[in-house]
């Protein structure tokens, strides 16, 4: 028995050695990419912050120093991927965080390379000939927002475009581009029509989401993007309404293409009707966000990830916490409409309550005449993926600012 637990001791005190070895293998392996880093060998560095990654993959501040490096050899992607790891392990880590200084420079870094990526993909596009696509990635660099030393390449690639639509953006700085841009887009533009017919709307997983049946809606407009910080500015401008709260921490030049949220119920009521709008019906914003094949999410049935929607942040980081509007491509509803999961709860028209699937005609249903609580729909940044299901229901008092409530508009043709 001795041998027996003697041998046991020794195996553990084998493991534990070995766990040692293992760990600080990792530790020498961030120790020199740190060093590296600072001394700009960009290529060894990354090269050894990616060996002890390989070890201890949960080490937040080797993903920085990885996306560090990356940034340094201008590999935009890696540095995005990298800066994007290190905010996640933060968010999950419960303790104080990690990252140099304050989180809000991580996000803006990770933004930062995000743009360059979309720069260099524009790149390659218009080289293969494929404007249109070309011209969608500069405009999702530009909402992101272009610093001064991206903005020669962007004038570059805006240059190539056909003439048409290159003269309107030729001469904008970065600091102004969005906001001129927002001058000269028409609202109506921005929406996608919806047309007449059925569609499934519900589901069995919430018991205010039942019965799943069809519904038939007449043909709508839906706006393509939720109503953004700019285009609320000159809402403000034009009207001289009451500003939400913390305004003037949204209404940066940075944020000018983020959603604008703590926006009340009857908020959005106003926008909508300046605009020449509407809020959506209930029933309307499902359709707009799942089509008619009764899918899960707008994308379909593939569970969300971070290129299908901005969800599951913890702080709203002075807005960054939000995404420019359009930044998911592969989160497009059947319709083309962005952002139907994720980044801003919506506003739309009905009240809430809980039978009303089972009570509502089966033709251009809307909520019940009267009720305490209004519907938000779609899930925020803020909330888990649950809610960024298409026949997920939520109900909030309509005089609440709540910093991930937001709204899209709907016109009737």
């Amino acid at each position: 028995m001795r041998y027996v637990l003697a041998g046991m001791t020794l195996l553990c005190l084998f493991i534990a050695h070995g766990a040692v070895t293992h760990a600080a293998g990792g530790e020498q392996e961030f120790s020199k990419g740190e060093t590296l880093l600072k001394n700009k060998q960009y290529v060894e560095a990354r090269a050894a912050l990616e060996a002890g990654i390989l070890k201890d993959p949960s080490n937040i501040q080797a993903h920085f120093n990885l996306a560090e490096a990356c940034r340094g050899l201008e590999s935009w992607a890696c540095a995005e991927q990298h800066y994007e790891s290190a905010l996640e392990l933060d968010a999950k880590s419960g303790t104080k965080s990690y990252l140099p200084k304050t989180k809000a420079k991580v996000w803006r870094l990770r933004d930062e390379m995000t743009a360059w990526r979309l720069l260099n993909d524009a790149k390659g596009l218009l080289t293969s000939g494929k404007m249109k696509q070309a011209e969608e990635a500069l405009h999702n660099a530009d909402e992101l927002g272009i610093n001064n030393d991206q903005q020669p390449l962007y004038q570059q690639l805006q240059a190539k475009l056909p003439r048409a639509r290159s003269a309107a953006s030729k001469n904008m700085t970065s600091a102004g581009s969005r906001g001129a841009l927002a001058e000269t887009d028409s609202l109506d533009m921005q929406m996608v029509l919806v047309p007449a017919g059925k569609f499934m709307r519900g589901s069995n997983l919430g018991d205010d989401e039942k019965p799943v049946r069809q519904i038939y809606l007449n043909a709508f407009y839906m706006d393509k993007y939720e109503v953004t910080v700019g285009q609320y500015a000159r809402y403000l401008e034009a009207t001289d309404m009451e500003e939400p709260p913390d305004w003037s921490t949204m209404n940066q030049p940075q944020h000018q293409r983020r959603p604008v949220v703590n926006v009340s119920w009857e908020d959005a009521v106003n926008y909508c009707k300046w605009a020449g709008k509407r809020l959506p019906t209930e029933a309307e914003w499902e359709k707009a966000a799942r089509g008619t094949d009764g899918r899960i999410y707008p994308w379909g049935n593939e569970a969300p990830s971070r290129l299908h929607a901005n969800y599951g942040r913890k702080e709203w980081d002075d807005h960054l916490a939000l995404a420019p509007v359009g930044s998911f491509e592969a989160g497009k509803s059947p319709y083309g409409i962005y952002d139907m999961a994720g980044n801003a709860w919506e506003w739309v028209f009905d009240w809430y309550e809980l039978d009303s699937y089972k009570k509502g005609p089966e033709k251009n249903p809307i909520g019940p005449g009267k009720g305490d609580e209004k519907v938000v729909r779609g899930g925020s940044w803020l909330y888990v993926s649950e809610f960024l299901r298409s026949a997920h229901r939520f109900n909030a008092q309509p005089m609440n600012r709540h910093f991930g409530y937001g709204f899209r508009c709907a016109k009737t043709p």
